[in-house]
């Protein structure tokens, strides 16, 4: 069985952003031309991979900024206003971009709306069976052929090494491990990294970190690597395979990047979803919030992780299975574990 390399994650950082002019002026007023130039301007200086995806898709900001400053009229009220905005933000292409007001929120979803959802949780429940175990945020199971199973369905909260060890000492008689992040929209770093702790003997460079350091689209701080170091507690000795779908995003992104990097894991299912930049929030003149990507993250090779990562093999949930109540990705990986051995 092929065992992968992996993960990128992170722990505490501190980003320090600029604001002086670049190209265009300084804004102020509140108008609706003021608000998008605002918004176009806070992009144009801080968000961190315009370079990268003019690379990759084509995306030229300053056509943008040409285009959609002539649907920006005086007299247009808040939801065109926002309307607009928004369009113009999804021309990004990132899940972590969004902009919220008293009216709403935007969201780019094609990012996974795109693909196939790899993922149900009325299946998954036949797996999991009544007598499965919550534990700090991780639902775990004992499978018919002595594989064990964790779901972990956000990094929001955290996830205490108490719980940790409990719930690796409870699978500890399995022959492999499965670790299942898909529709794992992400959540804390420092989360995501303790789980990942668990699965290494040693220190292990998982990628590398870049800061925004001025104005222009590339001019950042020389990238600086990210380790992740074993967990004083329980580790897992035995083959693990992670299961992964477009819906694993942002922390999950970093985690199933990590994960990658360590000798006793296969990551398989879909691409991840991406969003690998740190989020970081600013605001335009009528408050309106904005979120979107700051600090670029890479992989050991410096490989942008920011639309995704390839799993080891790729499967997708097939319809017959699906009729049947039965999960592809899963039995996949019940099927490489048992036969690794």
């Amino acid at each position: 069985m092929k065992l992968p390399h992996l993960f990128t994650c992170l722990s505490t950082l501190l980003l320090v952003w600029t604001c002086t002019s670049c190209i265009r002026e300084e804004v102020s007023g509140n108008s609706p031309k003021d608000n998008f130039e605002s918004l176009w301007k806070i992009i144009d200086e801080q968000y961190c991979f315009l370079t990268y995806k003019q690379e990759e898709y084509g995306l030229d900001w300053n056509e943008i900024h040409n285009r959609y400053a002539q649907r920006i009229t005086p007299e247009m009220g808040s939801e065109a206003l926002f309307e607009v905005l928004s369009e113009m933000v999804n021309e990004l292409r990132d899940g972590h971009v969004n902009l919220s007001s008293s009216l709403a929120t935007s969201q780019y979803r094609e990012w996974f709306d795109a693909y196939p959802r790899n993922f149900s949780d009325s299946i998954q429940s036949n797996y999991l069976g009544k007598d499965y175990t919550n534990s700090s945020g991780l639902t775990y199971q004992i499978l018919e052929n002595n594989i064990g199973y964790i779901y972990c369905s956000s990094f929001s909260n955290g996830i205490g090494d108490g719980n940790l060890d409990q719930t690796l000492n409870q699978l500890a008689v399995c022959d492999g491990l499965i670790i299942d992040v898909r529709n794992n929209g992400g959540g804390n770093l420092t989360t995501a990294q303790k789980l990942a702790a668990r699965f290494t003997n040693e220190k292990v460079l998982v990628g590398y970190m870049s800061h925004k350091t001025d104005p222009g689209h590339n001019d950042f701080s020389t990238p600086e690597a990210i380790y992740l170091e074993p967990s004083n507690g329980i580790r897992w000795q035995k083959n693990v395979i992670v299961l992964t779908n477009r819906r694993s995003f942002s922390a999950t992104n970093d985690f199933v990047n990590c994960m990658k990097q360590l000798p006793l894991v296969t990551i398989i299912g879909d691409k991840t979803g991406g969003g690998s930049g740190l989020p970081f929030s600013s605001e335009i003149p009528n408050g309106w919030s904005i979120r979107f990507s700051a600090s670029p993250m890479f992989d050991p090779q410096m490989n942008q992780l920011e639309f995704g990562i390839d799993p080891d093999l790729k499967v997708d949930m097939s319809s017959e299975d699906i009729q049947r109540g039965k999960d592809t990705i899963i039995e996949t990986a019940c099927y490489l574990l048992k036969n690794s051995l």
